[in-house]
């Protein structure tokens, strides 16, 4: 297995500027996490607050059906105290103890998000589940792709559960070499390491 790869400070604050100069779709993550937040502790609303997010960044994914809106506000009610005691940790504090949290999260939401009907009926996203556990805890939980994943040797076509839970470990050895790089202003460190990992190894910006 190859050594893992950390960024220079040089590099890492490249891929940040990069992805804030070519990615125009920020709008609706900032709109996303505002409901989210505005709304916790209401999981119907939350859920809509997710939509908002995983129908415009997840649209290739969704073009092929929608998930249901009810089954995800389930796995949100069902979770509330877990996710309320992760939301406001940082991605630097897990551990092998948080591994069976996210044994149980991760493949809840893969459920609440697969494609509810059409030719695509049950399909799943990892993309999606990563990116719904990530406005509900977004300086805990790691946002990926499949380029992005396959760059850390986290393909997750196979055991996705077993794979993200390699790629937390992962973000937590880049969060902890690059956490004095530059300054946060308002994003989490685990969303400038998604804005470096897009920038770098999905559209091949840097």
């Amino acid at each position: 297995m190859a050594a893992l790869h950390i960024p220079s400070r040089d590099e890492f604050v490249r891929g940040c500027q990069q992805y804030e100069a070519h990615e125009k779709r920020d709008a609706m993550y900032k709109v996303a996490t505002f409901l989210v937040s505005h709304f916790w502790g209401a999981p119907a609303d939350m859920a809509d607050g997710l939509g908002v997010l995983l129908l415009t960044w997840n649209n290739a994914f969704y073009r092929y059906g929608l998930f249901d809106f009810d089954e995800l506000e389930r796995a949100i009610a069902n979770n509330m105290n877990t996710l309320g005691a992760l939301r406001h940790r940082d991605i630097r504090s897990f551990s092998g103890a948080d591994e069976g949290t996210v044994e149980g999260l991760f493949p809840t939401f893969l459920q609440a998000l697969q494609i509810l009907d059409g030719k695509a009926k049950g399909r799943k996203s990892p993309v999606g589940a990563s990116k719904a556990l990530h406005l509900l805890a977004p300086a805990f939980f790691p946002l990926w792709d499949a380029k992005i994943a396959d760059a850390y040797g986290c393909a997750y076509y196979h055991d996705p559960v077993k794979q993200y839970i390699r790629f937390c470990r992962i973000t937590r050895q880049i969060a902890e070499a690059v956490q004095d790089y530059m300054p946060i202003e308002g994003k989490t460190l685990v969303r400038l390491i998604d804005e470096y990992n897009y920038s770098k190894y999905t559209q091949g910006w840097i």
